[in-house]
This record gives C-alpha cells, sequence and structure tokens, in this order.
C-alpha cells in the first residue's frame, strides 16, 4: 500500500521564481504512482535558472491515498542538470508525522552555481588541516560543554570526559559542511 491513487501535486522552486502548483496528470506508465513504480512527468514552465526546492503532496482523496515517496529528479532541458530531492517518507495522514505534503531541498551541490569554487575551497582546507589527521597524532578538541578536552588517540581511544587540567591541549577547529 505504497502508492496511491490521489491526486499529485508538484510546486517548482528555483533562482528566478516558482512554476505554481502543478497537478501531475500524464504519466509515462499506464497506471500512475504505483508501490516501486517510476513515474515520468512533463511538466512545462518558464526556465527558474538553479533549482534548489520542491513541494510535493497530494489532495488526500480516494481510498488508499497515503503515498511513500522515496525521491524526486528533475531533469532541467535547457541546461542538462539532474536535481535530485530525496524524500523517503509517507505522505499519509495516518502514517509517519500524518502530513500529506513534504518540502524538499535539492540534494546533490554539483548543481548549483559556484560549486567548483566551493569543492576548491574545500581542498584548500583539507591542504591545509591536514597534518592533524597524520599517523600517530593524538586530536583533542575541546568541549564547551564540560571546559575540558576530548581526546582521541591514536590507538582509537576516546577520552570524553576531558582532562581539564590538561595544559598541551590544543583546540582544533573542524568544519562540518551539510
Amino acid at each position: 500500500n505504497a502508492g496511491t491513487e490521489a491526486d499529485v501535486y508538484i510546486s517548482i522552486y528555483g533562482e528566478r521564481g516558482d512554476a505554481g502548483s502543478r497537478q501531475l496528470l500524464r504519466s509515462q506508465k499506464p497506471k500512475k504512482f504505483l508501490k516501486g513504480q517510476t513515474d515520468i512527468f512533463a511538466v512545462e514552465a518558464v526556465h527558474l535558472g538553479h533549482l534548489y526546492k520542491i513541494v510535493v503532496g497530494h489532495n488526500g482523496l480516494g481510498s488508499g491515498n497515503g503515498w511513500f515517496l522515496d525521491k524526486v529528479t528533475i531533469k532541467d532541458p535547457l541546461t542538462d542538470l539532474d536535481y535530485t530531492f530525496l524524500c523517503h517518507r509517507w505522505l499519509d495522514q495516518g502514517q509517519d508525522d500524518g502530513n500529506i505534503a513534504r518540502e524538499l531541498t535539492v540534494t546533490d551541490t554539483s548543481t548549483f552555481p559556484g560549486s567548483n569554487l566551493f569543492c576548491f575551497c574545500l581542498q584548500n582546507q583539507w591542504t591545509a588541516e591536514k597534518w592533524k589527521f597524520q599517523e600517530g597524532n593524538t586530536l583533542q578538541f575541546y568541549n564547551r560543554l564540560t571546559h575540558g578536552f576530548i581526546c582521541l588517540s591514536p590507538d582509537s581511544r576516546v577520552d570524553a570526559l576531558g582532562d581539564k587540567k590538561n595544559k598541551y591541549g590544543k583546540v582544533f577547529f573542524i568544519w562540518m559542511y551539510a
């Protein structure tokens, strides 16, 4: 029962605006939104530039209207770029959190303008910081909660309590990109 008979709608958002809410009417498959099936739709819209989010949902009508959506991929025919929006959740009033619409953001950073510059900066950051991760080094991170250092030893031991009196502790900043 992961498919739906409800009417499914999508709104596509890009750097130049949005396409408005569009009902997905004609799939290239004879019956749309079946469990395990990939449906393909053509949606006409003005060019929105680089896409960053979509809102996908259904009207909740019909028997068996709950729907498990794995992902949505949008292919831009002008730029030949693919945009992937992961969902992997239910759109069902009786499942998950009860929502029948989901706002999904693009998951592939290679489609963003400036992503080459981002990768270049990330490589430069790693070049400057990789010495900290050489074999034999003990990494120490300052824990603001305990006001001590969390130590990651070369033999894979972790001291999560931290030694508040460690005068040799060094503070390392680790950049996490999401």
